[in-house]
Order: structure tokens, then sequence, then C-alpha cells
């Protein structure tokens, strides 16, 4: 299917675009979801409305948070969001939630699980389904952090699915990157992947009260002893390893002074800047790939090859290589090898 070349009315995108940069609340949900559009009629609209914001986006503070399944994630954004707002900022929380296989929709729905939050309004809350997207995030979660950003959120926190072998595309869309662990001592130590633990510029120990405060100070002890063992991603950062407690808000105000005192360390130093400017560069080559796999996948000669391809590769007749070469020597037009 070729994408639609329709004319965009000037005046439909300037009104999404002004309604976004007053900080409607319901025109930037309405803008996400026409850039996370896969219809492709909506992306000249949604490319346009890109364009008439770029020159909009803040500077926020970019945060991304991980963590496994179960540490608290959702308490822990609404309660420090909360303190964040209540030191005069704006905060936006894009939590990407798995992918339903049936409708393709997100599962969770992590807004019904910051009510509080959601309701200040001060605060932007977006589930998003990945879409497949491997990562732990949707695949333009790097276009709804400009939209929030030319909406004037100056705080911007992307919530991952979870901790796994693909987690950490996260790292390449944001400034700062949290980790949030349970109190389970040595065993969570031992299981953590190692990659994981070294991209991270803070590590948080969540539900640190009750019966498990010991626990949660426990495994501080064990993961400060660990990171003093990696080779620190900056020189002008030592990741710090706290305790907190979600639900009892203990910990919260300490968590906000080291992503101040982060964004100062590495703003001065310059390292922000050239993380986002590398940073650029690599979403420009992503959106090249999953654009060209795209309209491969889209090309008429591919899909009428496809189906014999792909059961000749399934049954072992032909190598995997081979059948690849065809498909691409079929896209471009071309019978050369």
């Amino acid at each position: 299917m070729k994408k639609s070349n329709r004319h965009v009315p000037a005046h439909e995108i300037d009104a999404i675009a002004g309604a976004v940069r007053a900080g409607d609340r319901r025109a930037l949900g309405r803008a996400i979801t026409l850039v996370e559009s896969r219809r492709d009629a909506d992306r000249p609209r949604a490319e346009a409305l890109l364009e008439a914001l770029v020159a909009y986006r803040g500077d926020a503070i970019r945060i991304g948070i991980s963590g496994v399944p179960g540490v608290g994630k959702s308490t822990f954004i609404e309660r420090f969001g909360r303190h964040v707002i209540e030191n005069g900022h704006r905060v936006a929380v894009l939590a990407v939630d798995p992918s339903s296989s049936v409708s393709g929709g997100s599962i969770l729905g992590d807004k019904t699980r910051m009510e509080e939050l959601g309701r200040n309004a001060k605060a932007f809350i977006r589930p998003s389904p990945t879409g497949g997207t491997l990562g732990g995030v949707a695949r333009r979660t790097r276009e709804a952090i400009a939209l929030c950003e030319a909406a004037g959120y100056d705080v911007v926190i992307v919530e991952t699915v979870g901790v796994g072998q693909s987690e950490t595309a996260v790292k390449d869309m944001t400034d700062m990157f949290m980790l949030l662990l349970s109190p389970t001592g040595g065993d969570e130590l031992q299981g953590m992947k190692r990659g994981i633990v070294e991209l991270a510029d803070l590590i948080l120990v969540n539900k640190a009260d009750g019966a498990l405060e010991a626990a949660a100070l426990d495994t501080v002890s064990n993961y400060r002893n660990a990171v003093h063992l990696l080779r620190p991603a900056s020189p002008n950062w030592a990741v710090p390893v706290d305790a907190c407690s979600a639900l009892a808000g203990t910990g919260i105000a300490e968590v906000w002074r080291h992503v101040e005192a982060y964004r100062k360390a590495l703003g001065d130093s310059g390292e922000i800047a050239a993380r986002r400017k590398a940073q650029a560069q690599s979403w420009l080559w992503s959106e090249v790939g999953e654009s060209l796999l795209a309209n491969l996948r889209a090309h008429r000669d591919v899909k009428q090859l496809l189906p014999a391809l792909e059961k000749d590769v399934v049954e072992g007749r032909i190598a995997v290589a081979q059948a690849a070469r065809r498909l691409l020597a079929a896209f471009l037009g071309s019978s050369a090898s």
C-alpha cells in the first residue's frame, strides 16, 4: 500500500499544534494518538505536526525508569511525580505497556494505577502499547517525548515494560536512567543482568518499609559494593544506590535531589548535550531502518514472493540468506545477487 500523498491543510495542523503548545492535555493525547497511528493515511499529518512543533521542544529532563514486574514502578512514579510537581514542575509520564497479541492494545493500562497523579492538572499520563517493538518502549516513544516537551512538560518520564535483554533502548532516548529493584538481597543481585546495571545512572531499592526495610538496606549495601566494581559510565557521576518506599513516601525527596545533581553535573560538563546529539543520530537511523522494513513488507513484488519463500525457509528447501537476497532483489527491482 502506498503512503497517501493527500494535501494536509495547514490550518488543521496549526490548530493541533497551537493546542498542544497551550498545554491542552486532550490535544496532546490526540497528537500522540496521531503519531502512533499505523495507518499510512495518517503519516503525512503526523509528520507535518512534528515539523510544526520541532522548534518548540523544551529543555525537559528526560528520565527512563525500568525494573522487574512487581517492583512498584507505577506506585513510585506516582509518588515521585507528585513530589516533582510540588517543586514547581510539570510532569509527563509515558508508560509503555505490553501489547495484547489479540487487539494490539495496552494490557496493563498504567494510567489506572496512577489515579491521583493523573488528576493533577500539571501531570499528563499516557499508556502506550509496545506494538511488538523491542527495547521495552513503543516505536513512537521518541515522538511522544517531543510532543510532551512542546506542550510545556519539563520533566518527562518513560516507564518501560520491565527488565529484559532488550530493555536498554530507553537509555537511547533519555538523559537519566533509573533502575528500580526489590529488597530481595543477593538472589536478585545474582540474577540481574550486568548490562542493565552498568547502564543505570541511579539505582533505587523500593519497598524499604515495614518487614522489608532490613532486607532493602542489605540489598542497597550489596549493590553499592557491586557498583564500585563497574567502570563508571561518566567521569562526572558516581552512581548512587539508595533505598526508598513509594508507599510510605520515604526517600522520594532524595531521589529528586539526585536528579537535580545529575542534571547539573552532566549538563555543566556538556555530556547531556553530547548524548542528545548521539541519540538524534541513532533516532534517524532507527527511523530509516524501520521505514525501509515497512516499505519492503508492503512492496507488491515482495508480497507475492514472501509466502512461498517463507514456506521454503521453514521446510529447509532454501537457505535464509538466499531467500533474503531474493526479497531484497524484488524490492530494489534488481536481479543482482
